[in-house]
């Protein structure tokens, strides 16, 4: 999504890991044959997506849709039914792939988004992670600073490996003009599931270690930037062509503890991709950011970012995408709604955001319920048809 944002339960069996047996065996080779840093992108002039990132409006904006393959699509819901648990799914690569490319077949979207999930990264980092029927993922809570201490240092490279084999499989069943975006979760958005063990309405549990144990919070993300640098770039030697950072939890960080728990650790990790992989293209998503949009894109240096259906058109114009390209941002909801609502909600971002750099997409993930017939609706009012 694929965010795959974690809270899927109706998407979840159960499912503990780690993998062993055949998928370890799949696995561990793929990382070893990456291609030795420095590793340089070319990024072909054909794709609408990366030409937007790479300073070039487009008349027609491209279009994705985050969460774009899921469980609104009849074809997902079919193979999902026959995969076991929603996590072999993930690191199965042909399944995977199978997925991540069923959007791009029935729409014709300009991006495939990786079918994963955010708490790849925990568990590449010792943490065991299970999806419950009803209830959604679950982890072994890292509620103190002794428990923060027991995190492996280092990811397992055999986790990420299936994942950078889906990448290479989708990439060469891509049509030409189709960008591959990677992503993973921010380091603050990860970390809060992992100190709770689970999803919280307001990330208390998270807010409230970081405040009380401020040293060990901190080595938690040093933890998670220096993990999800190698996994980024783990992604784009595979063969991804730019990624995406989901920060879903940003929203619900005061200004100081916005710059220094979102702020600070993107920057971080956007200069370690790119300290490997020169040139590389990354999307920030800080959602519900508000007037903190301006700091992010002022002090991270991405080249687009993504924006909730909540931001003010005149300040994201003015102080957003007068210095790069944004994403985004129709409502979920609008897009469920369909008919005249659908398309008023269509023209304004047209309208708001069109005259500069814009790529078309949600303000966050399709919803389960939304008809297919929406999403050809959107499309053909976003592509003038």
């Amino acid at each position: 999504m694929f965010e795959r944002p974690v809270t899927t339960p109706a998407d979840a069996g159960r499912h503990s890991y780690p993998i062993h047996g055949d998928m370890a065996k799949i696995a561990a080779p793929v990382y070893r044959a990456a291609m030795p840093a420095p590793f340089a992108l070319t990024l072909p002039a054909t794709k609408p997506l990366l030409a937007v990132l790479d300073g070039q409006r487009q008349s027609v904006p491209p279009v994705w849709m985050m969460r774009q393959a899921g469980r609104y699509l009849p074809e997902y819901r079919e193979l999902r039914a026959k995969a076991g648990s929603f996590l072999d799914l993930c690191f199965t690569p042909d399944l995977a792939a199978t997925v991540t490319l069923q959007p791009v077949r029935r729409f014709g979207f300009d991006a495939a988004i990786l079918f994963s999930d955010i708490l790849v990264v925990p568990h590449a980092l010792g943490r065991t992670v299970r999806f419950e029927a009803g209830e959604g993922p679950r982890l072994e809570p890292l509620d103190s600073a002794e428990k923060v201490r027991t995190l492996r240092t280092e990811p397992d490279d055999t986790v990420f490996a299936p994942v950078y084999e889906t990448v290479k499989r989708v990439k060469a069943a891509l049509p030409l003009n189709v960008t591959l975006l990677g992503f993973c979760g921010a380091p603050w958005t990860v970390a809060t599931y992992m100190i709770a063990g689970r999803g919280t309405p307001d990330q208390a549990p998270a807010r409230l270690f970081a405040y009380r144990e401020p040293a060990a919070f901190a080595q938690l993300l040093d933890t998670l930037v220096a993990a999800s640098i190698r996994y980024l770039v783990g992604q784009l030697r595979a063969g991804a062509e730019a990624v995406q950072l989901f920060d879903t939890w940003a929203g619900v960080l005061p200004p100081h503890e916005f710059a220094q728990w979102s702020i600070a650790p993107t920057r971080r990790i956007v200069e370690g991709v790119r300290a490997e992989i020169p040139g590389a293209k990354i999307i920030g998503f800080p959602r519900g950011a508000g007037g903190s949009l301006a700091s992010f894109v002022q002090q991270v240096p991405v080249d687009a970012v993504s924006i909730d259906w909540t931001a003010e058109p005149a300040f994201v114009r003015d102080r957003v995408q007068s210095r790069i390209a944004v994403q985004g941002n129709l409502d979920p909801l609008a897009l469920l709604a369909g008919g005249d609502a659908l398309d008023r909600a269509v023209d304004t971002v047209l309208e708001s955001y069109g005259a500069g750099r814009l790529i078309f997409n949600l303000g966050h993930g399709i919803l389960p319920e939304t008809p297919i017939a929406h999403v050809e609706r959107m499309l053909a009012r976003v592509r003038g048809r």
